[in-house]
């Protein structure tokens, strides 16, 4: 049972952390500007990595705090620890759900040194010109005035500030198997994001500009709440060995 809950688990977690990957936030910044200043598309992909990887970072800190204190919860209430995080991961894909319900989405952050504030676009309808382009006609990152590390810090600090906190509730899900649940999972994090940032990167630019990834950003919440509820029931089923409900 257990090597079937972590299976899930690491599924869940690629599934997550690939389809976050697919949200323009995380390659449109980079063609837009990569086409503004006349980058190369291998250094576009080099500074999408870069971010990627300072994205997956910070993500990862944040789980280790997650992963930390759901080790000490684990430690006092025992076997009590999965049903209640399987609850927890309900709850939390609800809400998602609920957002989604009521047209707030998931807010992203707005581009460096644009006029806009990432609350603007929360819930906004897909159109066939995001509003990443509309910021960047705003933003110092595409001025020739500025220099490319400008725009390549700016860039960085967009992605990295920006943690994929929909991944948390995964590794809360993996406490159970310790050190090695994070491990695995946050490797997983690691993959899914860079491999969704290098595909859809690379694919933007070369011209595959029809493909709807918008909608993915639209859709975000439903998505990841969809997702949080069949981890969540699945723990109260196997966790621990059996059912719990």
């Amino acid at each position: 049972m257990n090597s079937t809950l972590l299976s899930t688990i690491a599924a869940t977690g690629f599934m997550v952390a690939f389809f976050h990957a697919a949200i323009p936030t995380h390659w449109l910044p980079f063609v837009l500007v990569s086409r503004a200043r006349g980058w190369s598309r291998g250094r576009t992909m080099m500074v999408a990595l870069g971010a990627g990887l300072g994205h997956v970072a910070l993500t990862t800190l944040l789980g280790l705090l997650v992963a930390w204190l759901g080790f000490q919860l684990d430690e006092e209430i025992g076997h009590a620890f999965t049903p209640i995080a399987g609850g927890v991961l309900v709850a939390i894909g609800g809400y998602y759900i609920w957002r989604q319900l009521r047209g707030a989405g998931i807010c992203h952050h707005a581009m460096p040194g644009s006029q806009h504030h990432a609350d603007e676009h929360c819930g906004d309808e897909p159109k066939h010109s995001s509003h990443w382009e509309h910021e960047l006609k705003d933003s110092r990152l595409a001025s020739v005035s500025s220099g490319d590390w400008t725009a390549i810090g700016g860039l960085f600090l967009m992605l990295t500030l920006s943690p994929c906190e929909g991944f948390l509730p995964v590794y809360l899900s993996a406490v159970q198997f310790g050190w090695k649940g994070f491990f695995l999972l946050s490797a997983i994090l690691a993959i899914g994001t860079l491999a969704g940032m290098t595909i859809f990167t690379w694919l933007t630019l070369v011209g595959f500009e029809k493909l709807r990834l918008r909608y993915f950003e639209r859709w975000e919440a439903g998505l990841l709440g969809g997702i949080f509820i069949v981890l969540g029931l699945t723990m109260l089923f196997l966790g621990n060995g059996g059912p719990h409900i």
